[in-house]
């Protein structure tokens, strides 16, 4: 009896989210449910304060949970978003932060498994799944690729196919310059062809597109990255983005002449 219950509840809590994605232009509804989105337009900021040198910048509200790779919440007037899902073994952690911010969405920036690996536990939910085209196919487990173990590309299929997929339906398109509840779409390849990030405000959320360490900024080893040249080039065009804050996929946050000295090193 309390099973059912509990069963209920949470049936009642997936139609309240429904009815919220649809009026904030989110559509839910089987094989055709879609995005709607369009192109970045102004807004205001929010968030608090950061110092950036002796500048003082407005911050959008942002909160970062390290679920082996990170997992951002961010909240605009808008809406709720969260950006990647985690590794598998943080599975309960990622279900209490599903739980406690209910997003209207969970944008997937690319399909490795410490960045989705807790992905099937928001489509269970009813949450819809965000990620650039390229990166479905891996998301839903039509292809099995990863580039760890550096080296063992057999190894690295058989990783991914034991972490659980995501169902085709549950998986919508989005492309770069299109908004998300408040948050620009930017494309960041590289790392994967379709990697992606966010940016509001001067924040961006930039994936495997960089990693922080406590040197700095760096990219990860060639040996994982799809393409090290183009992900090079994606670094460098970051620099000549108007930023003052980088969310990196792994590690705290980067300035933007931390990116810039390191796009430097790497020639």
């Amino acid at each position: 009896m309390k099973s059912e219950k509990l069963r209920r509840r949470e049936m009642a809590k997936v139609e309240a989210r429904r009815s919220s994605m649809k009026s904030s232009g989110l559509a839910v509804g089987g094989a055709r449910a879609g995005l709607s989105v369009a192109r970045p337009t102004a807004y205001p900021l929010e968030g608090g304060h950061d110092i950036i040198g002796r500048v003082k910048v407005p911050v959008p509200p942002v909160a970062v949970h390290s679920l082996y790779a990170n997992v951002y919440l961010l909240s605009s007037p808008a809406g709720r978003l969260m950006v990647d899902a985690g590794a598998l073994p943080y599975a309960p952690r990622l279900a209490r932060l599903l739980r406690d911010f209910e997003p209207d969405a969970l944008l997937l920036t690319h399909a490795h498994v410490d960045h989705a690996g807790g992905a099937w536990l928001a489509a269970r939910r009813g949450v819809p799944l965000l990620a650039h085209p390229l990166e479905h196919p891996q998301l839903t487990g039509r292809v099995h690729e990863l580039p760890y173990p550096a080296g063992r590309p057999d190894l690295g299929r058989l990783v991914s196919r034991v972490h659980p997929k995501v169902p085709a339906r549950a998986v919508q398109s989005v492309q770069p310059g299109e908004e998300v509840l408040g948050w620009t779409v930017v494309h960041l390849p590289g790392h994967t062809p379709g990697q992606i990030g966010v940016l509001r405000g001067g924040v961006l959320v930039a994936a495997d597109a960089v990693v922080a360490s406590a040197d700095g900024a760096h990219l990860p080893r060639a040996a994982y990255n799809a393409d090290h040249a183009q992900a090079l080039q994606t670094l460098r065009g970051m620099v000549t983005m108007d930023l003052h804050t980088i969310l990196p996929g792994h590690g705290g946050p980067l300035s933007p002449d931390q990116v810039r000295r390191r796009a430097e090193r790497e020639g």
